[in-house]
């Protein structure tokens, strides 16, 4: 399993302490449910992806609910807590994992899919266009970008932390970025669904090409 170093105050925020103990509160069985609610909605209007790269894909609660949707795909996962990488591997494979910053990681084959979701808010915006330029370059076909949502770039409080979440039209910036890349479908997620709720995400899928 490869390792990187963090780049950023941000990407030492979640690969130290405050990562560890993200891990407890995202692995029940009701988050499994609502995130497979989720994805067959994100990706209802996508072909059955063949293979999918996550990144920040922490404990693999994500990818869980996409093997539940597509049990043929391979799975990849980028995570910089390396506690929570070694419990990623676990699920889908050590050498499916790669440790580390997502600015270091060198993408050797394109999955047809490539997910992110609640980590691009964590981001030094500084470090965003070239997040995006992983993203994009990890994916053949479509990216399924899934966040906070707000037309212009905002810094919030999160858990009694400055500086470490930030909302904007993340997808509006990569398809601005990637002529190639158009609009399938978009939706929200309520955190007041009264049977699969998710923390008011927005999503957008997007297709590489024609």
């Amino acid at each position: 399993m490869p390792k990187s170093d963090p780049h950023s105050a941000q990407e030492a925020f979640w690969a130290g302490d405050f990562g560890n103990d993200y891990i407890a509160r995202n692995m029940s069985p009701a988050l499994l449910a609502s995130n497979i609610k989720f994805f067959s909605k994100g990706l209802d209007a996508a072909l059955p992806p063949k293979s999918c790269i996550e990144f920040g894909a922490n404990i693999g609660m994500n990818l869980k609910a996409i093997r539940h949707l597509y049990p043929d795909c391979t799975l990849r996962g980028v995570e910089i807590n390396e506690k929570a990488a070694a419990l990623l591997g676990n699920e889908i494979g050590v050498s499916n994992v790669f440790c580390g910053s997502i600015l270091d990681y060198a993408c050797a084959e394109a999955s047809e899919l490539a997910l992110i979701k609640g980590v691009l808010i964590h981001i030094n915006p500084e470090q965003l266009p070239l997040v995006y330029d992983k993203l994009y370059g990890a994916t053949s076909r479509y990216l399924l970008v899934c966040e906070y949502y707000n037309p212009s770039p905002v810094s919030i409080p999160y858990r009694g932390h400055h500086d470490r979440l930030f909302k904007r039209d993340f997808a509006g910036e990569i398809m601005d970025r990637f002529s190639d890349l158009r609009l399938v479908d978009y939706g929200f997620a309520y955190h007041r669904d009264p049977a699969f709720p998710q923390d008011d995400i927005s999503w957008f899928l997007m297709k590489k090409g024609a």
